[in-house]
């Protein structure tokens, strides 16, 4: 089975959590933690940064890798670094198509991507 190796921001603040809705594919509709896939060469860190410098136009601190989420799709296994993040400034600049939103970690409207759920149930689990 194919392996894909992606980064995942947790990005935080004042107890709240910045989630973003995919908005192609098979979990068209369903929130995710942002990021992307590694690029060859690239740590995760690297990776981290450079995937939300992309799709939001804004620059994160990395605080501390968070977890290591391994899932397997119908199609493919996803490898999933998940790090701490908070933003170095507050001027999202977000396509016409994208959507984000500031959640509290238990907010249970919220329907996630399946590889997304461990990771808040992890949060919500370790109160944080």
């Amino acid at each position: 089975m194919k392996v894909i190796k992606v980064v995942a921001a947790i990005i935080h603040e004042d107890h709240k959590i910045l989630i973003a809705k995919r908005n192609y594919g098979e979990f068209d509709g369903l929130f995710e933690f942002p990021g992307g896939k590694v690029e060859p060469g690239e740590t995760g860190e690297e990776a981290i940064v450079r995937e939300i410098q992309e799709e939001m136009h804004v620059d994160i601190a990395v605080e501390r890798f968070y977890t290591n989420v391994q899932y397997d799709y119908p199609t493919f296994h996803l490898d999933m670094d998940c790090y701490l993040c908070h933003l170095e400034d507050h001027h999202l600049k977000l396509d016409a198509h994208s959507e984000v939103k500031w959640i509290d970690h238990d907010d249970p409207s919220i329907k996630w991507c399946p590889a997304d759920t461990f990771v808040i149930n992890t949060l919500i689990e370790r109160g944080f």
